[in-house]
């Protein structure tokens, strides 16, 4: 279909940005504000006239795999501005940082919150009308250890099974010459030591990757003008905790103060602390203000329609990406039950008055069907980067994972679990403490989690595709691809030749069980999510340029060993099933539409879509486990199925405003708040409706409301970048880069 368009100025993105603007202060952490950059997160808040801020920063997990905050910061101003009538919180996108203002009398001031995008410094400057003096006092709940009990320990690896007393151990804080030092040095004896002898794997210890060894984090806080001013103890609401506090040696009309952070895999505290004395905390925000511009000018979804919800999903779909965009450079993924933005969790959950280093479903504990929902928004926005740490937690997990494999089953392949620690090992409490004497040592004793190993291969899809749409080079990640379907291959050889003389079926396909159908259909025999990623993955392989003539042979040889997916049928109506066959059903997932996404073997101009849209609409399974709660993605099902009144009421209802005071504070669903898979489904779902790609082609609207005015700039594979405006249900600019690939784009629009 050929395109229609006339060439029109498109609003700036700079006027389409919406700040996030309080002219009241908070009631509590709840209604804090993120700010954050590199990999460095801030919840900031006013409360009772002072400053508050969570310190959060990639990659901080205690003995106990916690990830623990570095504390909070509270900043207290006298006189004080904000006892007057006149307060303003803003975020300002554009340029990422928050700005507070207040006025009392004739005292106006003005304090300017930031974060350094490439260095791990906090910035906080205070400017007056008047000479005032500032107290910032480091408030810490981490002034001694701590037990940890019962679903406490949900924030740690133990989770519901502690083997002993777990603790949380202290801190060190000092005034040391005119700063606050603080740290958390991990004792020798962690949770990897405990998981490597429950799962009999002390032979291989020394073989395996470890990251809670030698690992130190903390920082300082400085500022010019302020000198150690003593002690205080307090409670913030259920949680004791002890303040260091700096204050001005004089009243002064402006005051900076830095907040430097380190972590650090080392030997020594005086290594660390010479690592923390150099990093650079220089006041300059030019090259941070100029990430920022960047990155919003690289991607953007801004819709203008009559339709409010629409608006809010616009607004919504970029206060996420900004938290995103907050941990771009960490050494660990954005974590799916919060990422660096929780807050107290009493504030969530009434019952659990436990400290604000909680957060459920763990801190070094990877839940691989939850996090895959974060990252998978990436490749449209183009935040290629930003996907390296996720790429990276598992390449750096491939040795663990192939010696797991060897030791438990005496095959090769890397075997990663859905609960999956990061040190590689299934998480110890699903893994199970009570196991049968002869239970196989590979599997974890879990209902829920038995047999259930594909989550991998889409991390697998997704390395491969930022070579599709960047032109990235993945040749350190093929290791990791080519191990994992290298697991699947001799595993289900492996269980088949223990079963019987034949290692494949009649028709010469793997016979994959037990299997497991995402974690809901259990006991799975030839499992549809299994089954449609081993085969998208080896189709993928096989269109990359410069790969062995070996390698094809190979990947070629197993493709064809890959079998069919099933079918079954309700009231005459033709659908995708789940699996061959299965024992029962654990949860509520629909993995029969895996095939629809992330695996794209069904959608709009290909064939069976109308098998796809049958399953979607008269499976009663699906039907059943409908809804747009957290990591639920019937929106994204229902967009790539084409049909564009369910995708916009399920994609408006995941974001909407979150009922919380910031708008993408979404949860906590199933996991936490801020929920971040709630929040990654959603941005899939509206980008899925905007634009889709299959080949080459390239889908505009596929499943676009025609009322919904909507200024867009998105990536697409080959390279490609298309920007346009939709006007009235009519496409009136479009810019592809490369102008050679517009004949590619299909407007859906006017079909």
């Amino acid at each position: 279909m050929s395109l229609c368009f006339i060439t029109l100025n498109t609003f700036s993105q700079e006027k389409e940005l919406q700040n996030i603007t309080w002219i009241a202060q908070s009631h509590n952490s709840s209604e804090s504000m993120p700010v954050g950059g590199g990999d460095i997160g801030l919840n900031l808040w006013v409360e009772n006239g002072s400053i508050y801020l969570y310190l959060s920063k990639s990659g901080t997990f205690d003995e106990n795999n916690t990830l623990l905050k570095l504390g909070r910061v509270k900043l207290k101003l006298t006189p004080n501005p904000f006892e007057g009538k006149t307060f303003k919180q803003e975020l300002i996108l554009k340029d990422d940082y928050a700005q507070i203002s207040g006025s009392n009398g004739k005292l106006n001031t003005k304090i300017k919150v930031w974060v350094d995008v490439f260095n791990p410094v906090v910035h906080l400057e205070v400017k007056s009308s008047q000479k005032i003096t500032t107290e910032a006092a480091y408030e810490s709940w981490r002034f001694e250890d701590r037990i940890t009990k019962g679903k406490e320990n949900n924030q740690n690896s133990y989770k519901w099974a502690p083997q002993g007393i777990v603790k949380t151990l202290k801190d060190e804080i000092a005034f040391k010459n005119n700063t606050v030092q603080f740290y958390h040095q991990n004792k020798p004896e962690t949770v990897f030591d405990v998981t490597v002898k429950q799962q009999d794997l002390e032979a291989e210890k020394s073989k395996l990757f470890n990251p809670l060894n030698n690992l130190i984090f903390g920082g300082s806080i400085q500022g010019n003008n302020m000198i150690p001013a003593g002690n205080y103890d307090g409670i913030y609401l259920s949680t004791p905790f002890k303040a260091w506090t700096l204050k001005s040696k004089k009243p002064s009309s402006s005051t900076k103060l830095t907040i430097t952070l380190n972590t650090a895999t080392i030997g020594s505290i005086q290594d660390w602390e010479t690592n923390l004395k150099a990093i650079n905390n220089k006041n300059s925000q030019k090259a941070s203000i100029k990430w920022w511009n960047d990155y919003w000018k690289r991607s953007f979804i801004f819709i203008n329609s009559k339709d409010e919800l629409a608006n809010q999903s616009s607004k919504n779909y970029q206060l996420f990406r900004y938290m995103l965009g907050c941990n771009a450079f960490g050494k660990y993924p954005t974590k799916f039950n919060g990422g660096l933005f929780t807050f107290d969790p009493q504030l969530t959950d009434t019952a659990l008055k436990y400290t604000p280093d909680f957060r459920n479903w763990g801190g070094g504990t990877h839940t691989a069907q939850n996090q895959r929902l974060v990252y998978w928004p990436m490749l449209k926005s183009g935040d290629f980067e930003m996907m390296k740490p996720q790429f990276d937690f598992y390449l750096n997990l491939l040795k663990n994972a192939e010696i797991r494999t060897q030791s438990a089953w005496g095959h090769n392949g890397a075997s990663f679990t859905e609960q999956l620690e990061n040190f590689g090992l299934p998480n110890p409490a699903e893994y199970g403490w009570k196991r049968p004497a002869d239970f196989n040592k590979g599997m974890e004793y879990n209902a829920w989690l038995e047999y259930e190993w594909d989550t991998v291969l889409e991390f697998c899809i997704m390395i491969l595709e930022t070579e599709r749409y960047n032109g990235a080079n993945i040749e350190k990640y093929m290791p990791l691809i080519e191990s994992s379907l290298t697991f699947f291959k001799e595993h289900y050889t492996y269980l088949a030749k223990q079963r019987g003389a034949k290692a494949l079926d009649a028709d010469g396909h793997l016979v994959l069980f037990p299997g497991s159908g995402a974690e809901t259909y259990k006991m799975a025999y030839n499992s549809t999510s299994t089954i449609a990623a081993l085969k998208t993955v080896l189709e993928r392989l096989l269109e990359l340029p410069n790969v062995s003539e070996k390698q094809k042979t190979e990947w070629s040889a197993m493709l064809k060993t890959i079998p069919s997916i099933n079918f079954r049928s309700f009231n005459g109506y033709i659908t995708i099933a789940p699996a061959k066959l299965w024992e029962r059903i654990n949860n509520t997932e629909s993995p029969q539409l895996y095939p629809v996404y992330p695996w794209g073997i069904y959608g709009i101009g290909k064939p069976g879509l109308d098998t796809a849209i049958n399953t979607y609409n008269y499976d009663t399974d699906v039907l059943k486990f409908r809804s747009y709660i957290g990591w639920k993605q019937y929106n994204i099902f229902a967009a790539r199925l084409g049909l564009t009144s369910e995708a916009a009421k399920l994609t408006t209802a995941k974001l909407k405003d979150s009922g919380r005071r910031f708008p993408a504070f979404w949860g906590p669903g199933f996991d936490w708040t801020p929920d971040h898979n709630w929040g990654g489904s959603g941005m899939i779902g509206l980008q899925e409706m905007l634009m889709q790609a299959d080949g080459k082609k390239i889908y505009l609207f596929p499943a676009w409301p025609k009322d919904w005015d909507v200024h867009f700039k998105l990536y697409a594979p080959y390279q490609t970048t298309v920007e346009g405006t939709l006007k009235n249900g009519k496409l009136i600019d479009l810019k592809v880069i490369p102008e050679s690939r517009k004949k590619d784009v299909i407007n859906k629009m006017i079909q």
